[in-house]
């Protein structure tokens, strides 16, 4: 018994020193999986890099005399780290002194322009001085044009951007100047004179590197923006009164360029979401931004604002922002004029009921032209266009491609026409552009007939009819005053126009209609 009692604890003493001398365990960290970092809006939202990270451990214990832990970490970062997000920004607050004709709503249609640089006194118009950085935003009355109001006064470093609700109720501007804390997109309730900056930035309306230009619903109410957030580009719709904002395409990719429809149900916009689901690390589908250059064109998209419903117009790539003929008709242009390997811009026409997208072109010849500063008539049946390939012309057209009229009277560069139809369509008003407007007043009628053929000075540039289709407002510019121009308002044939800034001194930009509308 002694003897097997022996026996046992030797055997017990031999199994110890085995387990002491055996390697500790070495534990394995589980392939790690990497989470996608997730980016929140909230109205006043502050946008931090993500860093998620992920921890294996692994504690396996020998037990005799000796116990042995080991710990395995795995830091997961995002592959790009994302752009601090624009937020909600609601300050630099004035109220500006109003007429009671402004702020009780514009019922008869006014002219809106710009006076940079104005002068009290000068002793020769004609003589270069510096600038003063002042600029004045004006409406005037054609019934009334010796009464110019004074709406806004800002002191700016470049040239004023403004942008009017057409119902005269509201308006956005840009401030950039040596004061750069408070630089940025502001926007006005003309009910009230009340004005507030909502986007801060030197220049607030180019985003990854893309214009674009805001625009006002219908109503005044809301302001279409295109906005940087994390990743990519969304399109936001900030309310009037400042009240806040909200992100209404919401998407990982590039949305821009939004365009409000006639009757404020829909919005149209560009966007690479067919190319590019998403511009976020880790999300399906994602394009990487540190290997691919950000897009400056896309698809045009169609969103009805009420339901958020979708609709893709385009299969074709647009390099520019879609533009609306009238509520039913939604009008885009491809290709990139100014691409010299592949310069041909095409029309396409779509239809919004029924969601049809067309081609519009010549029915023979001249494949391989360019459609260049067209201006369709209200109804969409028909359009005048310039027309480029080896030559230049202005062409009358069906919106099928039947040629109803040939100019050759008429030959300006290329994109240096600009035309309007009168709302009525009973007129058409043919202009220059960009300052190249070598004729004088030219109005047509609605089959194209001679209406006016005034000589200059004053050339006519960058006409624009009225709501009520009664009277034309366009620049025209006096070579004999070292190329001077003005703001004229005429009737709706073209005669009797009124010089509007002949006692300004700097420089007159036309900006359009306000008020009046239907």
């Amino acid at each position: 018994m002694r003897r097997m009692l022996i026996i046992g604890l030797l055997a017990s003493a031999l199994s110890a020193c085995s387990a002491l001398g055996q390697a500790p365990a070495t534990p394995t960290a589980a392939p790690s999986h990497t989470p996608t970092p997730t980016v929140t809006q909230v109205p006043s939202e502050t946008l931090s890099p993500a860093t998620p990270s992920a921890t294996a451990t692994a504690s396996p214990t020998a037990t005799a005399t000796a116990t042995a832990i080991a710990t395995a970490t795995v830091t997961n970062t995002p592959t790009i780290t994302p752009y601090p997000a624009i937020g909600l920004a609601f300050d630099n607050w004035t109220i500006a002194e109003l007429p009671d004709s402004i702020k009780d709503g514009i019922s008869s249609p006014m002219i809106a322009f710009l006076n940079a640089n104005n002068r009290q006194s000068i002793g020769n118009i004609a003589t270069a001085l510096p600038n003063t950085g002042q600029q004045t935003l004006y409406l005037v009355s054609p019934s009334n044009p010796g009464r110019r109001i004074p709406i806004l006064d800002v002191t700016s470093s470049s040239t004023l951007k403004v942008y009017l609700a057409q119902n005269g109720e509201a308006l956005a501007y840009v401030k950039d100047d040596e004061d750069v804390g408070s630089n940025g997109l502001y926007i006005m309730d003309l009910s009230s004179g009340f004005s507030a900056r909502v986007l801060p930035g030197d220049n607030p309306l180019v985003q990854r590197g893309i214009f674009a230009e805001p625009d006002w619903s219908p109503d005044g109410s809301q302001l279409a923006v295109t906005v940087a957030t994390g990743y990519d580009l969304d399109i936001f719709l900030y309310a009037k009164d400042g009240s806040g904002r909200v992100n209404i395409s919401d998407h990982g990719a590039f949305d821009f360029w939004p365009r409000w429809s006639p009757d404020g149900r829909y919005l149209a916009f560009v966007s690479d979401r067919e190319q590019c689901p998403s511009w976020t690390p880790g999300e399906a589908g994602f394009c990487d931004a540190s290997k691919l250059d950000f897009p400056t064109s896309g698809k045009v998209y169609l969103i009805e604002v009420a339901t958020g419903i979708l609709r893709q117009m385009s299969t074709v790539e647009v390099a520019e922002p879609p533009y609306w003929i009238n509520a039913d008709l939604l009008a885009f242009a491809s290709g990139d004029p100014f691409d010299l390997l592949s310069p041909q811009r095409r029309l396409w026409l779509a239809n919004i009921d029924n969601g049809n997208t067309s081609e519009v072109r010549l029915e023979t010849g001249r494949e391989n032209a360019s459609y260049l500063s067209e201006a369709w008539s209200p109804d969409g049946q028909q359009l005048l266009v310039q027309i480029a390939d080896q030559g230049s012309q202005l062409l009358l057209m069906t919106r099928d491609g039947r040629l109803l009229h040939q100019d050759n009277d008429l030959d300006f560069p290329r994109f240096g026409m600009s035309a309007d139809w009168s709302p009525d369509g009973r007129r058409l008003a043919i202009g220059g552009a960009a300052g190249q407007c070598p004729y004088g007043v030219r109005v047509k009628a609605e089959d194209y007939r001679n209406v006016a053929t005034g000589d200059p000075p004053p050339s006519m540039c960058d006409p624009v009819f009225s709501p009520d289709s009664q009277r034309i407002a366009f620049s025209g510019v006096n070579p004999r005053v070292d190329g001077r121009n003005d703001v004229f308002v005429a009737n709706f044939n073209g005669f009797g126009a009124i010089n509007l800034t002949a006692n300004l001194r700097g420089q007159v930009e036309l900006l359009g209609w306000v008020g009046g509308l239907p």
